[in-house]
C-alpha cells in the first residue's frame, strides 16, 4: 500500500512506523514515520540525454518531478542539467507536513516541494517526470493540468511527451460530477484510517449532503471492488475518502460511479465553481486550507433557480436546505433482534438489506 498502515501499527502498540516501498507521502495522524523508498536503478546519463532531446531550448522553464524510488539519483541528474539549463527546478521530497511555512510562489503538494520564480507562476513551466506511467503521473497531470508534461521511463530508457488527453480525463470526471448532482442517496466510502484529517472530512461531507437534501450512509469496506459495493444497490453514487493517489478510482467496472470529495463538493456546494484547477488531495477542502469554501446561506425554495440535468433531462433542485433539528443528531433506538435487545441505529437502507434473501453478486460456480 502507498499509505502508512497506522491501524496495524496501533494493534502492535508501536511508537513509530518504518514504511518500506512506494509511498504517497500523505501525512499520518499520530505516529512518526520513516520512509524507506528503495533505490531503483536509473541511467542518469540516458535520462539527461532524453531531457535535452525533449527540451532543446536551453532557457526552457521545467520542473523535474520523480517517483520516490528514483529520488536518490536526482542530485546527480541536477549536477548534469543545471549548468546547461539555468531555469530548471528540481523538486524535493517532504515526508508529512512541511516543517517550515510555505513561501510565496512555493508549491508543496503530494510530498513534493519546489519554488517557482517565474512572474507568470507555474503555468509558465513544463513538467518532466522521472518514473513509469501510473497513478502518480496521472495525479500530477490532473492537478497541474495547465502545464505540458513529458516523462522518462527508467525501465525502458525512453523519454516521451505525454500524449494522454488530460481534457478527456477531465471530461470523464466532470461527467461523474453531473451524476453526483442527480444522486439522492450517497455512500461515503472510508478508504483510509491513517491519513490526517479524514475524520474532519467525513463530518464535512455528511453536513454537505444533509444540507443538499441527499441521504448519506458511511461505509467502511476496505479496498472497494464491484462485489462489495453491489451489496448496496440503493446507493446512487459513492464518494471515496482516500489518499490523493487512490482517490482517482476508475469506476467503469462498478455498478455505481465513484467520485472524489472534490467532485462531490462541485456537485453539492453552489459556492464552488469549476475553475480549471483539479484537487485530488482532500485536505485542501478542509477548514483553514487554501481551497476551503464555506457553505452559502440557505435560499428560500420560492427564490431558488431550478436546474436541468444534462444526463436525464429532468429538473432538479440545486439549492441548499435548512435541515430540521430532528435530522441533525444520529437517531439511536432499541431494536429487538432474535429476542435480544441491542442499541443500534435504525435506517431504512439497513432494514431493507437485512430483509433480502441474497446479498452481493451471484456466484458463478
Amino acid at each position: 500500500s502507498c499509505c502508512v498502515d497506522e491501524v496495524a501499527a496501533e494493534h502492535a502498540a508501536a511508537e513509530a512506523v518504518l514504511h518500506y516501498g512506494p509511498a504517497c507521502l500523505s501525512p499520518c495522524r499520530k505516529l512518526p514515520v520513516l520512509h524507506i523508498f528503495g533505490q531503483q536503478p536509473l541511467d542518469v546519463g540516458r535520462c539527461a540525454e532524453a531531457f535535452r532531446e525533449l527540451y532543446p531550448e536551453r532557457q526552457s522553464r521545467v520542473v523535474v518531478l520523480s517517483d520516490v524510488v528514483y529520488a536518490h539519483a536526482m542530485g546527480e541528474l541536477e549536477q548534469q542539467l543545471c549548468p546547461e539549463y539555468p531555469n530548471v527546478i528540481f523538486s524535493r521530497l517532504v515526508c508529512g507536513d512541511p516543517p517550515d511555512p510555505v513561501l510565496p510562489g512555493e508549491e508543496c503538494k503530494f510530498g513534493r516541494r519546489f519554488l517557482v520564480e517565474a512572474p507568470g507562476g507555474l503555468e509558465d513551466y513544463a513538467m518532466f517526470y522521472v518514473g513509469a506511467e501510473g497513478l502518480t503521473l496521472t495525479n500530477f497531470m490532473l492537478t497541474w493540468n495547465r502545464c505540458p508534461f513529458s516523462s522518462f521511463n527508467p525501465a525502458t530508457s525512453c523519454g516521451r511527451r505525454e500524449t494522454l488527453n488530460v481534457n478527456r480525463a477531465l471530461m470523464r470526471r466532470l461527467y461523474l460530477v453531473e451524476r453526483a448532482r442527480d444522486a439522492r442517496v450517497v455512500g461515503i466510502l472510508v478508504g483510509t484510517l491513517g491519513v490526517a484529517g479524514y475524520l474532519t472530512l467525513l463530518q464535512h461531507l455528511r453536513e454537505l449532503l444533509l444540507r443538499a437534501g441527499k441521504r448519506s450512509y458511511t461505509l467502511a469496506v476496505g479496498k472497494p471492488n464491484p462485489a462489495k459495493l453491489a451489496n448496496f444497490p440503493e446507493v446512487d453514487v459513492f464518494v471515496l475518502v482516500a489518499c490523493a493517489q487512490n482517490s482517482l478510482l476508475d469506476s467503469s467496472d462498478f455498478y455505481r460511479p465513484i467520485v472524489t470529495p472534490y467532485e462531490l463538493e462541485l456537485a453539492c456546494n453552489p459556492a464552488r465553481e469549476w475553475t480549471g484547477n483539479y484537487l485530488t488531495d482532500f485536505r485542501d477542502l478542509l477548514p483553514g486550507a487554501c481551497a476551503h469554501m464555506e457553505l452559502p446561506p440557505v435560499v428560500p425554495a420560492a427564490e431558488a433557480i431550478p436546474d436541468i440535468s444534462l444526463i436525464t433531462g429532468e429538473m432538479r433542485s440545486t439549492h441548499l436546505y435548512d435541515p430540521p433539528a430532528s435530522q441533525l443528531p444520529p437517531s439511536t433506538a432499541l431494536a429487538c433482534r432474535d429476542q435480544t435487545w441491542a442499541l443500534a441505529e435504525i435506517s431504512p437502507a439497513g432494514s431493507f438489506l437485512e430483509s433480502r434473501s441474497w446479498q452481493g453478486l451471484e456466484q458463478q460456480l
